[in-house]
């Protein structure tokens, strides 16, 4: 079994009065919506002056801050409510919602074939937790979040599970109101009691457990004392006995216990529990995907103080790893961008001298593997969009494609580890659900194993999907999807969506939305920018749009823009962007760089400031990506890369929507605030410049359905609204 830690990245009336045209809307602007305070600061950087208009926004408990956020917000949302066709794209998700009967996800299995999940059906506002025994063993509820803290008066979701390894108990990870601040629950599964305990503090908690299930490793975070402190440094590694007062948890791991390691503040120390190699795997996380680990012998946990020896540090480039009791299996784009699996060995490795395993393929980029008993299996794909699974023996023996049950844009591959012959794929494309194989690597045959339920979309099966290769603004040819329904004329008139991200080397692989599908339900053209920054071409594909790079990240969206004019999928005053979290800073600076080429830019939950980034809580362990102050080069970047600060005064901006969570711990909802702001005062577009901070959300994750479907309603209809759809069209009040 791989080990993947990714804590910290910043991967919805019927009036018959007259329609206003797309080219007159209206700012919408209520008479009582107070002006942001404002008190212009003048920062100096490296001889470089910087003026940050709305630093004010920035104190989130001023009540004149609460003040303005609360009218923006509910300006925004009677705004957006007003937009004619959105109740009917809800409506809609709902009737696609109610054709499962249920959806099942965060599944993991134990190495006795216990099976642990949560599962939605169309009458559950969330997941609840199930398990079996065996694929076809009976089904039993262990846990429903909503139901249990019912009287707390927050919306609590289960965020993670984890179970010790014969399934006989599980930690519960739950967090209320998206915010991600998780109290640990345990459970006897036999009786479904929990234990008395509560580990509070636990963000970054993904428990552990121990041989025998006694006891599991969990990070924790330090309890806020001081009005500055920032809650996210110096977390700390535990073990925790089950049944005990969590007080009395002894530290394992952390910048305390261990300043011989040298872990700053802001990294995230945790220990994975191998009981299949025997080790105890120390990982000291943040955004750079080069691993550092450090690793002892498990039977260390019963000594006084663990000697750690150092595994890989960033210099190594492993990008990830799996263990068997003599060897190390390593992922890595050294001297191979589009990366190689190595072996060395586990108790003397050697990375320098590492055997290739898989080599690097100069066209196509290997993107996973897995171990079992057998083999290795390893994944494939081509621009990001098309992917292959592949087996190779242990021995000599040569790789061969697997054929699959049908044509994958993503693979998802899951196993138990090298000492069981289990291998699972989940297969997806644009229009294409999800569906859960086993490979029978003895019959070489893969049997369905999807545990949700089954569903048609016949509105989806005339689905046209092209991937086509863009040069971009320095000749660079960068990916892009573009899917339409059957039949659609390019003839410059059809509303476009384009959706990018282009950050921390995470591709956009296909995957299947029906909601959000439903822009091409009503005649629009929706688009996948794969622009750099991402990982759709390998390891060179992240680090040219990265730091001093990033301006390729919105080059790369703006000439994919242009190509779909120019080639008539859409045209002039037709197109909407969207970007979610460090997306924001693709979609925002695209904004700023390119105004009169976008109808409507949709940031959500964005990083809007990275210039400020690293004075919110979750900033600093961002450096790796984006830069820092502290550095004459990397500030330039920022300054260069930062939406809220390249806003321009008397520019006619497109209409925007920037949305944030106030319970956001990813990106602080002061970024968006300060670019809606800026935005406002500076355009002369009189297009919509709207502004929404829920207060029962965060970063997306945790939200309930209701919220996801009036989320994604909110971006479809906003963008048809501005794209000029005619069912979309505000209509003046009499």
């Amino acid at each position: 079994m791989t080990l993947r830690h990714s804590f910290v990245l910043l991967t919805s009336l019927i009036l018959l009065t007259p329609i206003l045209p797309a080219s007159a809307e209206q700012n919408i602007r209520s008479t009582r919506r107070s002006l942001p305070p404002s008190s212009p600061v003048v920062d100096e950087y490296f001889g470089i002056e910087v003026t940050d208009t709305f630093r004010s926004l920035e104190n989130l408990e001023n009540p004149q801050v609460q003040k303005w956020i609360k009218e923006q917000s509910d300006d925004a949302k009677s705004t957006l409510q007003r937009i004619p066709g959105r109740s009917a794209l809800i409506e809609k998700m709902q009737e696609f919602d109610r054709r499962k009967a249920s959806k099942v996800y965060n599944l993991s299995i134990t190495d006795n074939n216990r099976y642990f999940y949560l599962k939605q059906t169309p009458t559950d506002e969330t997941g609840k937790l199930f398990f079996r025994d065996t694929f076809k063993g009976k089904e039993t509820l262990l846990f429903d979040a909503l139901a249990f803290f019912a009287s707390s008066g927050k919306e609590y979701v289960i965020s993670g599970v984890s179970a010790s390894e014969d399934g006989s108990k599980i930690a519960i990870s739950v967090s209320a109101n998206g915010s991600e601040d998780s109290v640990l629950l345990i459970m006897d599964v036999a009786t479904k009691t929990l234990y008395p305990e509560r580990i509070d503090r636990c963000r970054f908690a993904s428990p552990s457990w121990i041989r025998g299930g006694s006891a599991f490793l969990y990070n924790r975070m330090q309890p806020v004392t001081r009005t500055s402190q920032n809650p996210q440094y110096d977390s700390k590694t535990f073990l925790h006995r089950i049944g005990s007062d969590p007080s009395s948890d002894r530290e394992i791991f952390s910048k305390a216990a261990n300043p011989e390691l040298h872990i700053r503040s802001e990294d995230i120390p945790s220990v994975d529990y191998d009981r299949h190699s025997g080790y105890l795997f120390a990982i000291v996380s943040n955004v750079d995907p080069r691993l550092t680990i450090y690793y002892a012998p498990a039977k260390m946990l019963s000594e006084k103080k663990i000697a750690w020896k150092t595994l890989f540090t960033p210099e190594d480039e492993i990008h990830d790893f799996a263990a068997t009791k003599s060897e190390l299996y390593l992922y890595t784009p050294k001297n191979a961008s589009r990366f190689k699996v190595v072996k060395t060995s586990l108790r003397n490795p050697d990375i320098g001298h590492a055997k290739t395993v898989v080599a690097e393929d100069p066209k196509a980029m290997l993107t996973s593997f897995a171990l079992t008993k057998d083999a290795l299996y390893y994944t494939q794909s081509l621009n990001g969009v098309e992917a292959k699974l592949f087996r190779k023996g242990y021995g000599d023996e040569k790789e061969r494609e697997l054929a699959l049950p049908f044509k994958a844009g993503t693979i998802a591959l899951s196993s138990k580890g090298y000492l069981f012959s289990d291998l699972w794929v989940i297969i997806a494309g644009w229009s294409n659900d999800y569906r859960r194989y086993r490979f029978d690597s003895v019959k070489n045959i893969f049997s369905k194993e999807t545990l949700s339920s089954p569903a048609e979309y016949p509105e989806y099966r005339d689905l046209v999907v092209e991937e086509q290769m863009i040069p971009s603004h320095d000749g660079v040819l960068v990916p892009l999807s573009i899917v339409y329904k059957k039949g659609l004329e390019k003839n410059g008139k059809n509303p476009t969506l384009i959706y990018g991200y282009g950050a921390y080397g995470k591709s956009i692989t296909p995957f299947f939305s029906p909601g959000m599908l439903l822009w091409t339900d009503r005649g629009g053209v929706m688009a996948i920018a794969h622009v750099r920054g991402g990982g759709e071409l390998g390891d060179t594909w992240h680090t040219q749009g990265m730091k001093a790079t990033k301006p390729n990240t919105w080059k790369d969206l703006i000439s994919c823009a242009e190509y779909l004019e120019k080639k008539g999928y859409t045209g002039p005053g037709k197109i909407a962007i969207n970007g979610a979290s460090a997306g924001g800073i693709l979609v925002g600076m695209a904004l700023a760089e390119r105004p009169e080429l976008f109808a409507a830019v949709i940031p959500q939950v964005g990083a809007l400031n990275p210039l400020r980034g690293e004075e919110s809580p979750n900033g600093p362990v961002n450096v790796p990506e984006f830069g820092t102050v502290k550095n004459r080069e990397e500030c330039k970047a920022l300054i260069a890369m930062d939406p809220y600060l390249n806003i321009r005064d008397h520019v006619a901006y497109p209409a925007t929507l920037v949305t944030t969570g106030l319970n956001d711990p990813r990106v602080i909802a002061w970024q968006p605030a300060k670019f809606a702001a800026r935005l406002q005062q500076a355009t002369t577009s009189n297009k919509p410049i709207l502004f929404f901070a829920d207060d029962k959300a965060g970063h997306g994750m945790g939200n309930s359905k209701t919220k996801e479907f009036e989320t994604l309603a909110d971006v479809l209809s906003f963008g048809l609204w501005q794209t000029g759809h005619p069912e979309f069209q505000i209509q003046e009040p009499k």
